[in-house]
């Protein structure tokens, strides 16, 4: 006893050496968990698979929050892209039809080049669906003149009938109280361009007094002729659409459809600056 007193630091480091060179053997060859390591694991699995749930919960939570968070803006990102391209073609669809204005109004002005212009626009319209009578806004402080001639980006509109210091009343070639000498291009044949009320609901006009043996046809193209007392020759005025015999056998007359669009006339407009005096 006094020599295991004397020694028991030793053997009891010696015993816990033994004691862990045991377990490191035997753990190797152990088959099974011993009672207590059972009883344990029906305390601690279940807490351990519970904290693994709510943790995989949480990370999924967060997961989506996080996907979420990242489609919202992604979504923003594109909505934005969207109203900027919505943006630029509207700039776009401005940008085209200026030019196709513009370069309308280039054409008439060279297909017209013989005859001093000035440009105008629409400022006020009669009441009605069409424009047999309009206002435009320049009058005889731009040096407008009764009978001066007004034409669209596409030909003969009419004449300007009244004038005021800034602005002037323009009639067109559809009214019922408009007249024009006018020709078949085709085949010279002459006749008068008149507005006609019933027709002017369909946007058309007549010509009348048409020589019975004329070759006028469907489909001509019908301009101004050199004996209007106030038009210019050769400004286009329509086509021909249909043609009727007069019951008095000697004559006919055709039903025309302007080149321009009296219902949605462009609000460009030019006049010819040399106003021909009625004889």
């Amino acid at each position: 006893m006094e020599f295991i007193s004397r020694h028991k630091r030793a053997f009891i480091t010696f015993g816990i050496v033994l004691c862990l060179s045991m377990s490191i053997v035997t753990i190797n060859y152990r088959q099974n968990p011993t009672f207590i390591e059972n009883a344990l694991g029906y305390v601690i699995t279940p807490s351990q698979r519970f904290a693994t749930n709510a943790g995989n919960w949480v990370s999924g939570k967060l997961s989506v929050l996080t996907n979420l968070a990242e489609l919202e803006r992604r979504n923003a990102e594109l909505e934005r892209l969207n109203e900027q391209l919505m943006a630029d073609n509207s700039r776009l669809n401005i940008l085209e039809k200026e030019n196709e204005r513009l370069t309308a109004l280039l054409e008439i002005d060279q297909k017209y080049a013989s005859y001093p212009k000035v440009g105008a626009q629409i400022i006020a319209t009669d009441m009605g669906n069409w424009y047999n009578r309009f206002t435009i806004d320049k009058g005889t402080d731009s040096g407008r003149k009764k009978n001066m001639v007004v034409l669209g980006t596409a030909g003969l509109i009419g004449l300007i009938e009244e004038t005021g210091r800034n602005y002037s009343k323009v009639i067109s070639l559809i009214d019922s109280s408009s007249s024009i000498s006018a020709k078949s291009i085709r085949t010279d044949d002459i006749g008068f361009v008149r507005g006609d009320f019933e027709l002017m609901e369909q946007g058309f006009c007549r010509m009348e007094r048409i020589d019975i043996a004329a070759q006028i046809m469907v489909g001509d193209e019908i301009i101004t002729s050199n004996l209007s007392d106030i038009y210019p020759p050769g400004i286009t005025i329509g086509v021909v659409r249909e043609i009727h015999p007069n019951p008095d056998g000697l004559t006919k007359h055709a039903i025309i459809e302007p080149v321009e669009d009296f219902k949605r006339l462009n609000t460009d407009l030019v006049i010819i600056n040399e106003p021909r005096e009625r004889e």
